[in-house]
């Protein structure tokens, strides 16, 4: 945690130059997940060759340490800094789609740009109760850390496991309910399968869900960089109720929006994941096997 503290405390020319000596470390001296980002990469875009895909993982490298610092760095930023730093480009929507703030709305995003600093760049600029849903990291410290950080300026995280309750308590009441849900659902979960950048991927069902039985309108955050340390926000309309029931429209448009976002600026997006580690033919295959009678 002292660490993080030191880091926090970093003007931006000397915490880039950090992240600079970061970036050597992890792609050419740790090699960190360095099989994973390229086995992602050339999943994702197989029209590109070997030189193409190497250029592709260096930027992202570079950029995965600027961001990570960045995050850290949102302990010490006030929110003049992010109003300067994050603009967000179509705000109206966000207000028509709350009916001028009346109504809740869902917002969905994905790990591209600093998505850290989207929620503090969306709440300081448009003044509005904005509750990220989270799912807990292992690593304590670190939970606790970015806990911090993204209740900073008043926001309300929700842990996932408990984001449903506290939202359908608290319906009548507005807020923007932000979720990144671009992860891998793990076995047990509820998961919708479909072809993601060029693999099969499974999808959380839970925001879909949610807006179904709340009526909310869904949203998707897209984020640009704009250059190092600077940021665009800027929101597309997903699905407005009433929604069709046993229907999978909301993930389907979000998935959309999701590899557009991608394909625009592949670089910023966190490839570093094992986004494609699950297998669907054969955990149906274990699945099927589990339910046969034995002999």
């Amino acid at each position: 945690m002292l660490l993080y503290r030191l880091i926090s405390w970093l003007p931006f020319p000397l915490l880039y130059a950090t992240a600079w000596l970061a970036y050597l470390v992890l792609y050419y001296i740790t090699g960190y997940r360095k099989a994973v980002v390229y086995k992602n990469l050339r999943q994702a875009f197989p029209e590109r060759n070997a030189s193409e895909i190497t250029v592709l993982a260096k930027k992202f490298y570079r950029q995965l340490t600027q961001v990570a610092l960045e995050i850290v760095k949102a302990r010490r930023m006030r929110p003049e800094d992010f109003r300067q730093r994050v603009q967000v480009r179509n705000p109206e929507l966000l207000l028509e789609k709350s009916l001028d703030q009346t109504r809740s709305v869902i917002v969905l995003t994905i790990h591209q740009g600093n998505w850290e600093w989207m929620l503090h760049g969306a709440t300081t600029a448009l003044g509005m109760p904005i509750d990220p849903v989270y799912k807990p990291l292992h690593n304590k410290t670190v939970d606790e850390l970015i806990y911090d950080i993204r209740s900073q300026f008043g926001s309300r995280p929700l842990a996932m496991e408990e984001s449903t309750r506290d939202i359908l308590r608290r319906r009548k009441e507005f807020r923007i309910f932000v979720m990144v849900a671009d992860q891998a659902p793990i076995r047990r979960e509820r998961s919708y399968w479909t072809t993601f950048m060029n693999g099969e991927a499974a999808f959380y069902q839970g925001a879909e869900s949610l807006a179904q039985l709340t009526g909310f309108p869904v949203i998707f955050a897209q984020c640009r960089r704009l250059r190092r340390g600077h940021y665009e926000m800027e929101f597309h309309e997903l699905a407005d109720p009433p929604y069709a029931k046993g229907s999978h429209n909301i993930i389907d448009a979000y998935i959309a929006r999701a590899e557009a976002a991608i394909r625009e600026e592949p670089e910023s997006w966190l490839w570093s994941n094992r986004r494609w580690k699950r297998d669907r033919a054969r955990e149906a295959q274990r699945a099927a096997e589990a339910q046969a009678p034995s002999d």
